[in-house]
């Protein structure tokens, strides 16, 4: 067997999971990136660590090895290497063996292997689940379309909580602890956003005014970003809806905003009595 031969053969092995050869490689790569991340997981235990870190640290080298070499595997034998590991799957495969490696300088950074799991988007290809992601693509239009409204809301947040966290630093002051402009933003953030942590509160009559105006806010405007973008997403899968045949006279690729059809006039939504 040439060389030509030998690398074809481990591209279908490698890159393709609808081959037996293929199916088997992706289900041993899932099986050991679950272990891979187990291992991380127990050595995050201080008991564990303690007990077994040296051997956890161990099994974890042999996995970066063999994530090195299957990596090395995937650039040797695809048609553009280059392509390849420019490619989501193929910087995902290379960020599994770069925590590894910064280990050697900076011991926590083995940690940052959990990124692994994205590697488990594999599984998608492997059982055939490739179809439901393409739902993805109603986010992700809903995303794009609201994209404007939402920097628009975003810089009037933006503003609210300039002006309140400014207000209350200069109410409050640094004795109650609002000890700086940005402090006193941090505060009306996170009071802005119901999230409460109670690190600032205010002392004065004033300041718990102005603290009780930003919650009624907040629960006025936390809901218009979700707004936004369920109208949106509505309107996406209304468009995808829009793109169906015809069910009179076969005709797809309908304006979003038509109700029947241009070409026989045939009603494209039945509404439901």
């Amino acid at each position: 067997m040439n060389n030509q031969d030998w690398r074809q053969r481990l591209y279908v092995m490698v890159f393709q999971s609808d081959t037996p050869a293929g199916r088997r490689f992706d289900t041993t790569l899932l099986l050991i990136i679950m272990t891979s991340l187990v291992v991380v997981v127990l050595d995050s235990i201080n008991s564990i660590h303690i007990r077994y870190g040296n051997l956890l640290a161990a099994i974890e080298w042999g996995f970066t090895f063999i994530f090195a070499v299957e990596y090395a595997l995937r650039l040797y034998c695809s048609p553009k290497p280059l392509r390849y590991a420019l490619s989501f799957y193929g910087l995902v495969d290379l960020l599994a063996i770069v925590p590894g490696i910064l280990a050697i300088y900076y011991s926590d950074a083995q940690y940052l292997l959990i990124i692994r799991v994205i590697r488990m988007l594999r599984i998608f290809r492997i059982l055939k689940l490739v179809p439901y992601l393409s739902q993805a693509n109603y986010l992700l239009s809903a995303l794009r379309g609201s994209k404007q409204k939402i920097i628009v809301f975003l810089l009037g947040v933006s503003t609210l909580v300039t002006v309140f966290g400014t207000l209350m630093y200069v109410v409050e002051g640094p004795e109650h602890g609002f000890t700086s402009i940005p402090v006193s933003i941090y505060w009306a953030i996170v009071t802005l956003t119901t999230v409460g942590y109670g690190d600032i509160v205010p002392i004065t009559v004033p300041g718990q005014v102005i603290s009780a105006m930003v919650m009624i806010t907040g629960y006025s405007i936390i809901a218009v970003p979700t707004g936004i973008f369920t109208a949106e997403l509505a309107n996406a899968m209304r468009g995808e809806q829009l793109k169906h045949t015809c069910s009179t006279c076969k005709k797809s690729q309908h304006e979003a905003s038509a109700s029947f059809c241009s070409q026989c006039g045939n009603a494209l939504f039945v509404k439901n009595v």
